[in-house]
């Protein structure tokens, strides 16, 4: 009886202070039903996971190690969005994209605004204060692009950020874009390396995944770890990406990624498991 009262005075608080959002419990059920309140990948599975896509209004991540397909997802999206005639933006911290990747991804580039980082190596890195500015940079031009409107979709690239350098960010970094996007039609996007923070009504996409690849001396095909090169959209396939060169060591190229998501989201309203195949291309 104790701990009821108690929670029904804090939740009491949070609503006075109009803060009651970050509670899941406060949430009104979730109608899938207007398909135009999401943003949806364009890949059939995943949609249907996501019953819809991304939500509008909401900070969502993509969380996965390299190679994991997360950019893959985050090309696709933006295309899907493209295509449709929405305006996107990427925050690009370290610069890492490639603009052929994202033309062969179907991204039209008139509808991107393309917000380029400092190029370096983050994870090898041992300028401190570097790491610190670049990032205190980006999430500054995701504030200000979230603020001025417009945007279906604004994703920020922290994929090749260091963890540990993510963890220290104050929480409340995030919540002051949850105030931001609530109520509008913006999808905040963010690609980590590992689950950082979402809004109470948004999704985490979590990746898993390995590529395959072709000994040029044999022409067998193996699987592992490597890094990928470009990718191409197919059946249950998605974006194009391009992470580096597709020679992946002696005599072996890159033929593909196979990848595996798990969708994760408050009071389990969308859960579930999906696999998609990217092969590489030539462009």
């Amino acid at each position: 009886m104790a701990n009821h009262n108690a929670l029904a005075l804090i939740e009491t608080a949070l609503r006075e202070r109009k803060l009651d959002r970050t509670l899941t419990s406060a949430l009104p059920p979730l109608e899938r039903s207007d398909a135009a309140a999401f943003i949806p990948f364009g890949v059939e599975a995943i949609d249907a996971v996501l019953r819809g896509g991304l939500p509008r209004g909401q900070v969502s991540e993509i969380a996965g190690s390299p190679s994991s397909g997360r950019t893959t997802l985050l090309l696709q999206l933006l295309a899907a969005a493209t295509r449709g005639g929405d305006i996107a933006s990427l925050v690009d911290t370290c610069d890492r994209l490639e603009v052929a990747s994202a033309a062969a991804a179907g991204i039209d580039l008139d509808r991107l605004l393309w917000i380029r980082g400092e190029s370096f190596d983050p994870l090898h890195s041992l300028r401190t204060r570097l790491c610190d500015r670049v990032l205190e940079r980006a999430i500054k031009a995701l504030t200000l692009v979230l603020q001025a409107g417009g945007f279906a979709i604004v994703a920020i690239d922290l994929a090749d950020m260091h963890p540990r350098l993510l963890r220290s960010l104050p929480f409340t970094t995030w919540l002051r874009l949850q105030r931001i996007v609530e109520g509008s039609d913006t999808a905040c996007l963010l690609v980590t390396p590992e689950p950082l923070a979402r809004s109470a009504g948004g999704l985490t996409v979590m990746c898993t995944g390995q590529t395959t690849w072709t000994s040029q001396q044999t022409g067998s095909q193996q699987t592992g770890s490597q890094q990928t090169g470009s990718q191409q959209t197919g059946s249950q396939q998605t974006g194009s990406q391009q992470t580096g060169s597709q020679q992946t060591g002696r005599g072996h190229r890159v033929t593909g990624l196979e990848t595996e998501i798990r969708v994760v989201s408050p009071r389990r309203r969308v859960d579930g498991e999906v696999r998609f195949t990217a092969v590489a291309n030539d462009y």
